[in-house]
């Protein structure tokens, strides 16, 4: 017998499909430009891939994805058009959970992993040398194991996280602990204010440490203004 909440209201139904564990999320993946398995599970590192694919195929039966072949065989995911409909609402809830729920909450949950992850896709890379260049991000209140991780920013090829050492030559090292670019990417905190402070340290190419603020890939709800604390 299928559960839910057995009510013909449009919003009881839509409920049914959208409000399951971890379905905004992945929606909300989709709709920042995730279209494979692998690149899924970056944004929602915390996810098992056994329930990501249970919701992969909720969301196709549903009508909200759709999966294609991809280049070289890999499958792909793309909203529909009633998938991209969710945009307004899903970042809605984003909005909402910027100006209303306490920072200190919301950075009490910190994943370095997926930090990097969303700085990646939202890094500008306009103010920087045109140019390759390898960005270094040191969380030294991490077990030295999980401390490094990299962005490789070329303005013909784009973006790139790396978890592993990608071999290049260091232009910038940013050293601080997690809570505090976490802060900073979520607009809560700023570049300048946590080098004036001492909580960040940055080393290398003086005109990239210059324009950290304005290339730094921050959360799309960072311009929000809080009305928590």
């Amino acid at each position: 017998m299928r559960s839910g909440y057995g009510q013909f209201c449009p919003i009881a139904m839509a409920a049914e499909i959208l409000c399951a564990r971890w379905t905004p999320l992945l929606i909300r993946e989709f709709l920042c430009g995730s279209t494979r398995f692998n690149d899924l599970r970056r944004g929602l590192p915390r996810m098992s891939p056994s329930l990501l694919s249970k919701r992969l195929k909720e969301l196709e039966t549903a009508g909200v994805i759709k999966s294609v072949q991809g280049a070289k065989g890999v499958r792909e995911y793309n909203l529909t058009k009633a998938g991209e409909e969710l945009r307004p609402l899903v970042m809605g809830m984003g909005i909402w959970g910027q100006r209303w729920v306490e920072s200190g909450l919301s950075l009490d949950n910190l994943d370095p992993e997926l930090l990097i992850w969303d700085m990646h896709r939202g890094l500008n890379i306009d103010p920087l040398p045109k140019k390759r260049l390898c960005l270094q991000f040191v969380f030294d209140d991490l077990p030295t194991a999980k401390q490094n991780y990299w962005l490789l920013a070329d303005s013909e090829t784009g973006v790139e996280a790396c978890y592993a050492d990608p071999g290049h030559d260091v232009d910038l090292y940013a050293v601080s602990n997690l809570r505090t670019m976490t802060a900073i990417w979520m607009g809560v905190d700023t570049v300048q204010n946590a080098v004036d402070d001492s909580r960040l340290v940055l080393t290398g190419t003086r005109e990239i440490a210059s324009l950290m603020q304005d290339w730094l890939g921050l959360s799309p709800f960072a311009q929000e203004g809080r009305m928590a604390g």
